[in-house]
Order: C-alpha cells, then sequence, then structure tokens
C-alpha cells in the first residue's frame, strides 16, 4: 500500500471513530454532564428506585448506584394479577432518546407503577432520566413474566388489598 492509501485509510477510521464515539456520548450523556446529575436525582426523588432496584426501599436507599433499575423478583399482586418492576437499563438500550419519550407519554401499565406519573413529567426530565440509565449501561436479567390473575407466583411477592368500590 502506499503512503497516501494509508493516509487516507486513517484519516477515514478516525472520522468515523471520532462520529461513533460523539454519536456514543450524545446518547449516553457524560459523567459530569448535567442531565445525568439531573437523571440520577430524578430516579431518587421519583421513586424510581423503590420498585426498580432491588433492596432499594428495604434498606433506606443504601444500594450502591451501580446496582441501581435492574429490575425485581419481588413481584407485587393484585386483582390484576402479578406485575414486576422492569429492568429499565436493559429497556432503554432497545430505544434512542425520543422514543423514550414517545414511549413515556404514551404507556399505561398495571399497577403498581405509576405510569400517569410519566405522562406528567417534563420532557427535560424525561430525556435526564434516559441518559443517566444509558449512563449506567446495560446490567442484570429481565424481571419475572408478569402472572395472571388468579395465579400465585414461584417467588417473593408483595399483596396488595382489593381496590375499594
Amino acid at each position: 500500500m502506499s503512503i497516501a492509501r494509508n493516509i487516507l485509510l486513517g484519516a477515514i477510521f478516525a472520522t468515523f471513530a471520532f462520529a461513533m464515539a460523539h454519536a456514543s456520548a450524545a446518547t449516553t450523556g457524560k459523567a459530569d454532564d448535567k442531565s445525568i446529575a439531573r437523571g440520577r436525582y430524578i430516579a431518587q426523588i421519583a421513586g424510581c428506585n423503590d420498585c426498580h432496584t432491588a433492596g432499594y426501599a428495604p434498606s433506606g436507599g443504601k444500594v450502591p448506584e451501580k446496582d441501581w433499575l435492574q429490575g425485581d423478583i419481588l413481584g407485587w399482586k393484585g386483582d390484576w394479577g402479578t406485575t414486576y418492576a422492569v429492568n429499565l437499563r436493559m429497556y432503554m438500550q432497545g430505544m434512542n432518546e425520543d422514543q423514550w419519550v414517545k414511549t413515556a407519554r404514551a404507556i399505561k401499565t398495571r399497577p403498581p407503577m405509576p405510569w400517569f406519573a410519566l405522562h406528567d413529567m417534563h420532557e427535560q426530565d424525561l430525556r435526564a432520566f434516559y441518559r443517566f440509565v444509558r449512563y449506567l449501561g446495560p446490567a442484570g436479567g429481565p424481571a419475572p413474566a408478569y402472572v395472571p390473575p388468579g395465579q400465585t407466583p414461584n417467588g417473593p411477592y408483595a399483596q396488595f388489598p382489593a381496590a375499594p368500590k
């Protein structure tokens, strides 16, 4: 190969690597990014960790951040069946930021997830939360599958009383 061709290929590779790094940074944010800090704050004060982080509520929030938002095996059983807090770190890997905002605005889930709170969140907060979750990176495994009403889940669960009539 000629020197000129090597330089040209090197320049193309460097341009591609630079573009990919910036595309990744735009999606995941940087550790010192204000939106990452805002997303972390939202995860804490909006109660996301209470269900989506195993042991968070019982420990008074004393779960290392590296373990946050991986879902939980604790089921929430009620008239609707038994639901489980999804692994948000895996869930958000399959969508971009705009898709997340659109999903958060339209989603309706089974209890006890307060999906209506997502509908009311400011778009900037939804985006900050997405960036924080992506900053944490993928970890953990999927939550257990939904168990229909009338069936008993295999693992631990919290029983909700029947809804008032």
